[in-house]
């Protein structure tokens, strides 16, 4: 099948092969070109399947049509799941993507983007691990970036994220109406600002509930080993825990085995609740519920906003929090008659 090329287009759009290369080359405001043009050619470009020469590209500019994305941990389902979505959004503009994990350490991040700029990348998705906006701050005034799942507060740079402060408080709620009172929490890493939210979502339900005493925070990583340490230890202790709300699914898994060896079962013994949803979740005995994080649509809009700036298409640099939803299984006991909740909820 023959290539496209750049005449094609001019052919299909009635526009000048001039203008296309700008619009296509993120020059389209530069030179004043309108967004009804913008989207013509864009169109085209995906109707025709256009595959610029990248090669010849990079040696007229120094532009390697090509994205950078950082995770902190690869090996978390959630974040090779939001990879999977970036990585194909990417693919409808022909950007491919550059993946660096950063293993949940601010240096290696740091090493990370010094690869990504010695790549000249065109822009940048990053889920970050420093508690420290100030090196991403600086890249933005030079190129695209857009951070998913974790974000700075009060901080000018673009993010995509879920509201994990409305998820906790609606899984925890959901266990107190189930007669739970017992609840501990295994957090992530405290750096997170996922993880905070979380945690504070976790509180308020509970204190909102007059459980204040009953407040049992622990952890420190989304891992499996924390999820397992922590819920071993905690059960070890003699404290009388009837549920687990894992920040999680890695962490569940580590609850899920501390718990199974100390010859407890879910939910019989021990309820449970996870954050995250994963297709394997369901799989598990019993298939848990859990707080399902709207990762497709972060990863679509992730790259439409990276994208629109990279391209020109847009100036503007949106921030949302997206709403999760509960996805209720089989890993919750109703240990006594549903409580009222204050405001007269059930």
């Amino acid at each position: 099948m023959k290539k496209s090329t750049l005449a094609d287009i001019a052919r299909l759009t009635g526009l000048s092969i001039t203008t296309i290369s700008r619009v296509l080359n993120g020059k389209s405001e530069e030179f004043r070109i309108s967004k009804s043009s913008q989207e013509v050619v864009l169109k085209a470009v995906k109707e025709l399947d256009y595959r610029p020469n990248i090669a010849a590209q990079n040696l007229r500019s120094s532009s390697m049509h090509t994205i950078g994305l950082l995770v902190p941990r690869i090996d978390n389902p959630f974040f090779a799941n939001i990879a999977s979505i970036i990585i194909q959004e990417a693919h409808k503009y022909t950007y491919p993507v550059m993946v660096i994990d950063t293993v949940e350490n601010p240096l290696e991040e740091d090493a990370a983007l010094d690869t990504l700029l010695s790549r000249n990348v065109d822009g940048i998705i990053v889920a970050p691990c420093s508690d420290s906006p100030d090196r991403l701050r600086e890249i933005a005034e030079k190129k695209p970036v857009v951070l998913i799942d974790r974000y700075y507060e009060d901080v000018d740079l673009p993010y995509v994220a879920t509201d994990n402060y409305s998820g906790a408080v609606e899984a925890v709620n959901m266990l107190i109406t189930n007669g739970h009172t017992d609840i501990m929490c295994i957090q992530g890493s405290p750096l997170s600002i996922t993880s905070r939210n979380r945690v504070r979502g976790y509180r308020d339900a509970m204190v909102s509930a007059g459980l204040e005493e009953c407040v049992n925070i622990r952890g420190n990583d989304y891992s499996v080993q924390n999820g397992y340490i922590e819920t071993k230890l905690e059960l070890l202790s003699g404290r009388a825990v009837s549920a687990v709300f894992a920040l999680s699914s890695t962490i569940l898994l580590g609850a899920m085995k501390a718990i199974e060896e100390q010859g407890l079962k879910v939910p019989d013994d021990i309820s449970l609740v996870s954050f995250d949803n994963n297709v394997f979740l369901d799989y598990l005995n019993p298939p848990i519920t859990r707080v399902c994080q709207p990762v497709e649509h972060i990863g679509i809009v992730a790259v439409k906003i990276l994208m629109d700036s990279i391209l020109g298409l847009s100036t503007r640099q949106p921030s949302m929090l997206l709403p999760p939803s509960m996805i209720t299984r089989n890993s919750v006991k109703s240990i006594t008659p549903p409580a009222e909740l204050p405001g007269g909820r059930f």
